[in-house]
């Protein structure tokens, strides 16, 4: 047998390979996708639904609240000393200035009033 055979024999076994080796790599297949699926399907029986409950406000929380209303109240906004931005002390740019720099005004007039504008990435400011 000669190379030239042989390379013959290689390509067409390749060329159309016997019915076998493709019955066995089908089922591979259908299995390993069948595995996969699985396991997808597992992992979204794992998953807690989120619930919102909302609660009436007792009379500790409006308590609290208002303690909290004396330091901060809800008109109030901050900004920077060296900035010329002024957000809601929850915004995140408000979590940014430090404490040293931070300047708080009573209400968003007079922050524009000092030359302070509106952040655009603290949603309701006007």
């Amino acid at each position: 047998m000669s190379i030239r055979d042989v390379f013959f024999k290689i390509k067409g076994f390749f060329a159309y390979p016997p019915i076998d080796i493709l019955v066995v790599l089908i089922i591979i297949l259908i299995g390993s996708a069948g595995f996969g699926l699985g396991r997808l399907s597992a992992l979204q029986d794992n998953v807690v639904p989120v619930t919102v409950i909302q609660q009436e406000r007792s009379a500790q929380a409006s308590v609290s609240t208002a303690s909290t209303a004396i330091t901060a109240p809800s008109d109030s906004v901050v900004a920077s000393k060296v900035g010329t931005k002024y957000h809601f002390p929850w915004c995140p740019g408000a979590q940014q200035i430090s404490e040293k720099n931070k300047i708080t005004f009573i209400s968003a007039e007079e922050a524009r009033a000092s030359g302070y504008t509106p952040a655009a990435n603290c949603k309701g400011l006007e």
